[in-house]
């Protein structure tokens, strides 16, 4: 597995204003609204659940009694909870909310090294409506994966798949970018298409089940992370008509 540690910056032209909007927001709302993580009952008021997507029908349900694999603890559970929006807006609502430190802590890292490079090619204003975009072709990739069965049913949220549209654009935009990571516990450098494409294969492997467990079992929305990375390749350059990308450094082209 490849960790990003950062990339090149030294070309960027603007402030990437949107980005930094963008992380602000997501971690207000897991601080605030969803209260670190413990107001359950905010989280699935606002969650994309797959069956309401398909059916376009607000789903609620009872509270339930679960039980910890670990500890074999059990504890109380909130259902699905009534939904106070249109059920198409939890698309958007789900981007901004996380279920737990690290997983808001791991997607605003990747957010953050990513992201700037793409906002500084796309412009500001572009930039936002590519992240919005990308994250609602992310969410409905999950969904189609689970229009049945008691996947249809688990609320999924997270900004993981806008920020795979951000990476694939990355990709597309700079392939050639230095990286530095951590891989296979050694800090090197790597060009861009070596960082991004070694993720993108693993959220591919792990989503079509080749590690084991598929996303339902993991806890994982690999599909959705899969369906923003080809949305973010394949939007990117449309997105970019009109604009030019920063030229590539002389550095980069040692790969």
């Amino acid at each position: 597995m490849v960790f990003p540690l950062g990339d090149d910056n030294t070309d960027r032209r603007s402030l990437p204003v949107v980005n930094y909007v963008l992380i602000a927001a997501n971690v207000l709302v897991f601080v605030v609204f969803q209260q670190l993580g413990s107001d359950d009952r905010f989280t699935y008021k606002f969650s994309t659940v797959p069956a309401e997507i398909v059916t376009g029908k607000d789903v609620v349900s009872d509270d339930r009694v679960v039980e910890d694999p670990l500890s074999g603890r059990q504890f109380r559970a909130p259902g699905l909870q009534p939904t106070p929006v249109a059920v198409y807006l939890t698309l958007l609502t789900s981007m901004f909310m996380h279920g737990g430190i690290a997983h808001l802590l791991g997607n605003m890292w990747f957010l953050w090294i990513f992201g700037d490079n793409v906002e500084d090619d796309l412009g500001h204003a572009r930039y936002a409506v590519f992240y919005l975009l990308t994250g609602i072709v992310a969410s409905l990739s999950h969904v189609a994966m689970n229009t049945s069965g008691p996947g249809s049913l688990i609320p999924s949220l997270g900004a993981s798949g806008a920020i795979s549209g951000v990476m694939g654009a990355y990709l597309v935009l700079h392939p050639t970018r230095r990286v530095q990571v951590i891989m296979v516990r050694v800090m090197t450098v790597v060009p861009g298409y070596v960082a991004v494409g070694l993720w993108f294969l693993f959220q591919l492997v792990s989503g079509l089940g080749w590690l084991g467990s598929g996303s339902q079992e993991s806890g994982v929305a690999y599909a959705a992370h899969v369906g923003g990375f080809l949305a973010g390749v394949v939007l990117v350059k449309p997105f970019m008509f009109g604009r030019a990308a920063s030229s590539p450094r002389p550095t980069e082209r040692m790969y």
